[in-house]
């Protein structure tokens, strides 16, 4: 499939973000379009809204699908398949707190928001899809916050645009991703894909929301994180300063004891984090500025379309 360059993009968009952006498209679609064959269900393969036919429950289905009129007529319990829509709908989280302005590996976690949420848009604002935004963050930062679906791609350039014009304020204070899910919640009536794209490193109170989220639409949280969030390096004494509110922090990181009990607080946040992404069924794809994000994602849709293809089969 041939790539069209970015053309027209908004005249607000400085030049050094479309040649950004012409070059995520071009890297996106080149390793994975083969791999998707134009079907947005590659991305994030979930079950459409119109119905199909039924088969027999097996082990591993989602009982949300469980038709119940078929099963007690059966006398056995079976699950109702779906067909993907024809037209999709994409819901773009994106966390804009100033903790995304962190990065120790000559990249920061802003830039991987920004290439997820190209990927994402890429690959889905294709053949009448609509994509559309949330952005949450502290209200200092300004902006447009809520962005309607719409299926042009100047409209989806606007959005990259904002993300990647995010500013920088430090001590903004922290982003209430619970309020921001709550609110697509009430606004998102069209079963679809929404991705959340953030560091996960909020105030509690976004886990119902995004459970409740997931049971109407596919939902796929995107996790960008930096190797520093997970273990501090031997540096002596060090002041390490929460970009989010501002708050500093004398660290003596050459202590054996603080950095074990640094790594064992990280572990156990992230392993809680991915506990709760299992129990709400949302689909989990980590980032880390340390790593080639393109050749994660790569391997998150091939593992995911080959594990739906599989359930597919029984």
């Amino acid at each position: 499939m041939a790539v069209s360059p970015l053309t027209d993009p908004l005249a607000v968009t400085p030049p050094e973000t479309r040649e950004l952006l012409r070059r995520l498209e071009l890297d996106v679609t080149r390793r994975l379009d083969g791999l998707l064959h134009g079907d947005h269900r590659g991305l994030v393969p979930g079950h459409g809204s119109e119905l199909g036919e039924t088969r027999r429950y097996a082990p591993g289905d989602d009982v949300r699908r469980i038709d119940w009129n078929v099963s007690a007529r059966l006398q056995e319990p079976h699950i109702r398949q779906t067909i993907a829509e024809r037209e999709l709908q994409t819901w773009l989280v994106v966390d804009r707190s100033p903790r995304i302005d962190f990065g120790t590996t000559g990249a920061e976690k802003r830039q991987l928001a920004l290439a997820a949420a190209a990927a994402v848009g890429f690959l889905t604002n294709r053949d009448g899809n609509q994509i559309g935004a949330l952005f949450a963050g502290p209200p200092a930062l300004g902006g447009r916050v809520l962005v309607p679906p719409k299926g042009s791609r100047r409209h989806f350039l606007s959005i990259l645009s904002d993300i990647a014009a995010t500013p920088r304020a430090d001590g903004a204070g922290v982003t209430d991703l619970g309020s921001a899910l709550a609110r697509l919640a009430s606004v998102s009536r069209r079963r679809g894909l929404v991705v959340v794209i953030s560091d996960f490193l909020v105030a509690p109170g976004w886990e119902d929301p995004m459970r409740i989220l997931g049971q109407r639409h596919d939902v796929l949280a995107i996790q960008v994180t930096d190797p520093r969030e997970r273990e501090l390096p031997d540096v002596g004494v060090v002041v390490l300063r929460d970009p989010a509110t501002g708050r500093e922090h004398e660290v003596a990181t050459h202590k054996r004891s603080v950095r074990e009990r640094f790594a064992a607080a990280a572990a156990e946040r992230q392993e809680r984090l991915e506990t709760q992404l299992r129990l709400a069924r949302i689909d989990h794809l980590a980032l880390s500025t340390d790593r080639a994000w393109l050749d994660d994602l790569v391997r998150f849709v091939a593992l995911r379309k080959a594990r739906l293809a599989a359930v597919g089969r029984r």
